[in-house]
């Protein structure tokens, strides 16, 4: 699975960016590999539109979830229509790394556990 996260910096090692639209980067990880791209976000810059924008910018790497902090309506309405999960309220004090392996973890126990 392609999960992308918003981030401040451009490695698993940077902080998550509680701001969808506006983060500086987007990482799309693979689920199964650890591997990822680094993705600068040209709706940093953008003056209206930033969210539907990223929400292209996601699609085109094929990513199936967002990490993220918090997500406005036009962005979410974007995602929506993508089919792009939406997962929020991450902190700017968390690390991408351990939200997406606790993403992964927690969605490998729910899996194991449907009935």
């Amino acid at each position: 699975m392609k999960i992308s996260i918003s981030s401040m910096g451009d490695t698993l090692n940077s902080k998550v960016s509680e701001q969808f639209g506006r983060c500086p980067y987007f990482l799309i990880i693979d689920s199964e590999t650890m591997e990822f791209k680094s993705v600068p976000n040209p709706g940093i810059k953008m003056m209206g539109g930033a969210g539907p924008e990223a929400v292209r910018l996601i699609s085109s790497y094929n990513a199936e979830v967002i990490l993220t902090g918090a997500v406005g309506p036009n962005a979410q309405a974007a995602l929506n229509a993508a089919g792009i999960k939406i997962v929020t309220g991450f902190q700017s004090d968390a690390i991408v790394k351990d939200v997406v392996e606790k993403y992964i973890n927690n969605k490998e126990q729910n899996n194991g556990h449907k009935k």
